[in-house]
C-alpha cells in the first residue's frame, strides 16, 4: 500500500566479519517502461516521440505519486517478438516496472499481453493496432489506447463505400496486422454496399511497390486501399503517384500519422482520406501541448504521441486516486475514472474490454496551395463521435465484455 521501501544494504567482509548489516532504507520509485521501436521502420509513429511523451506526462503530474519519484525506463524491441518478451519480461520480474506503454507492433504486444497476465502487471498499447488485443485476446491487464484496426477501417471504408457501386482493390501487409486490416475493411466495404475486386500481398519494408501497385492499377478499381504501415505506407503512396494511379483512382490509407504525411508531402497525399484520433492544430488546447513537444522534438506530434501522454496521465492519476501501484486497484480506478486532459480529449472512458473510447477525426488532406506554415496538413472534415469511432465491447469477441 502506498509507498514501497526497499532496503539497500551495503555489505563489506569487514562488516561482515564483524557480524553486523548496515542499511538504509531508499523510496521504491514508480517505473513506467516505454517499450516500442526507437529505430526501425515504425520509429516515427512512436520511437523517441513516445519516450518524450511519457517524460512529458510524468512532468506535467510532477514528478511523483504517493509519495515516490517516477522513474521512465526506455528499449528498442528492435520489432523482434522474442527481445521485446523478454525485456519485458525482465522489467515486469526483476526491474520493477508496473506498467508498460507504447509496443509498435501487434505481435509483440499480444505476446506481452500474456505476460502481464501473467506477472499481474499493466501493459497500455498506443502503437500496435491489432484488433485481438481487445478482442479474442483481451485481458484484465491490458489496454489499448492508439487507435485499432476496426476504428481506422470501419468508419473511413463506410464513408468511402457510399458512392453507389464503388469498387476496391487492396494493398495488404502479408502478415496478421494487413490480413486482419483486410478483413475488417471487407466486411465495412461490403456492408455499405461496395465490392472488393482483388488484393496482393506485400513483403514487409518493401523498397519497391512498383508490380503490386500496377496489379492495383490494372483492376480498374475505384479505390485502392493500402493496408500497410509505417515505411511501407510512405513508399507506397508516393509511388502511386509516379506511377499515374492517383488522381485516376482514388487511394485509402487506414494507417496514415502526421509523420508519414510529412515525409509523403502535401503533393503526393492531397485529398487522401482518413481517420486521426487526434490533430495537433484542432483547438487551442491541442496547440498548446504540441508547442511544448515541438521545443523537444523539432517536430509535431502525432496522434500515437499524444494518446500515450493521455494514458500515461491517466495511469498516474489512477494510482493516485487508489493510493497504491498495486494493479488489481489501479485498474479498478482507470475503468471507473472518465478520462480527461487537456492535450487529448475530454470525454473518453476505458470499456470493460480495455479499449479507451474517444472522439475520433475523418480528416483529409491538404492540397499544397492550401497550407499556410508548417505542419498546416490536415483538413477535420468531421467529428465522429466515440459510440461511433470504436467497436462496442459488447460486440467484440472479448469474453470481458
Amino acid at each position: 500500500m502506498g509507498s514501497t521501501l526497499r532496503s539497500v544494504c551495503g555489505v563489506g567482509a569487514l562488516l561482515v566479519s564483524l557480524g553486523w548489516l548496515g542499511c538504509a532504507w531508499a523510496e521504491e520509485p514508480v517505473r513506467i517502461g516505454v517499450l516500442g521501436d526507437q529505430s526501425g521502420l515504425y520509429s516515427d509513429n512512436g520511437g523517441p516521440g513516445s519516450v518524450a511523451a511519457t517524460k512529458m506526462a510524468v512532468e506535467d503530474f510532477g514528478g511523483k505519486v504517493v509519495g515516490r519519484p517516477i522513474e521512465v525506463l526506455t528499449a528498442d524491441h528492435q520489432n523482434k517478438t522474442d527481445i521485446g518478451v523478454g525485456i519485458a519480461r525482465e522489467w515486469y520480474e526483476s526491474k520493477g516496472v508496473d506498467v508498460i506503454v507504447d509496443f509498435a507492433i501487434s505481435s509483440i504486444a499480444l505476446a506481452v499481453q500474456d505476460v502481464a497476465k501473467k506477472d499481474n502487471k499493466i501493459a497500455i498499447y498506443t502503437t500496435a493496432t491489432s484488433d485481438d488485443l481487445v478482442g479474442k485476446s483481451c485481458s484484465s491487464n491490458g489496454q489499448q489506447w492508439g487507435d485499432e484496426n476496426w476504428s481506422n477501417t470501419s468508419p473511413l471504408m463506410t464513408e468511402l463505400a457510399k458512392k453507389s457501386g464503388a469498387t476496391f482493390f487492396f494493398v495488404t501487409a502479408d502478415y496478421t496486422f494487413g490480413a486482419q486490416l483486410e478483413d475488417v475493411s471487407r466486411l465495412a466495404i461490403e456492408k455499405a454496399g461496395g465490392k472488393v475486386v482483388g488484393s496482393v500481398k506485400v513483403p514487409l519494408n518493401s523498397p519497391d511497390m512498383s508490380s503490386y501497385l500496377l496489379s492495383a492499377q490494372s483492376s480498374g478499381a475505384d479505390v485502392v486501399v493500402l493496408a500497410i504501415a509505417g515505411g511501407d505506407v510512405i513508399t507506397a503512396t508516393k509511388q502511386a503517384m509516379e506511377f499515374g494511379i492517383t488522381p485516376k483512382q482514388s487511394l485509402a490509407t487506414p494507417i496514415m500519422y502526421l509523420s508519414d504525411v510529412n515525409a509523403i508531402g502535401l503533393k503526393n497525399m492531397q485529398n487522401i482520406q482518413f481517420m486521426q484520433s487526434w490533430y495537433w492544430d484542432a483547438d487551442d488546447k491541442t496547440r498548446a501541448w504540441a508547442k511544448k513537444y515541438f521545443a523537444r522534438m523539432n517536430k509535431m506530434p502525432n496522434a500515437n504521441h499524444a494518446a500515450l501522454y493521455s494514458a500515461v496521465t491517466h495511469y498516474l492519476k489512477a494510482v493516485a486516486a487508489a493510493g497504491t501501484t498495486e494493479t488489481t486497484a489501479v485498474l479498478k480506478k482507470m475503468h471507473e475514472m472518465p478520462i480527461s486532459d487537456d492535450a487529448f480529449t475530454q470525454n473518453g472512458n476505458v470499456q470493460a474490454n480495455g479499449r479507451a473510447a474517444y472522439d475520433r477525426f475523418l480528416v483529409q488532406a491538404k492540397a499544397p496551395q492550401d497550407s499556410k506554415y508548417p505542419w498546416d496538413y490536415l483538413k477535420i472534415l468531421s467529428r465522429v463521435p466515440a459510440a461511433k469511432a470504436f467497436q462496442p465491447a459488447d460486440e467484440t469477441p472479448c469474453p470481458l465484455r
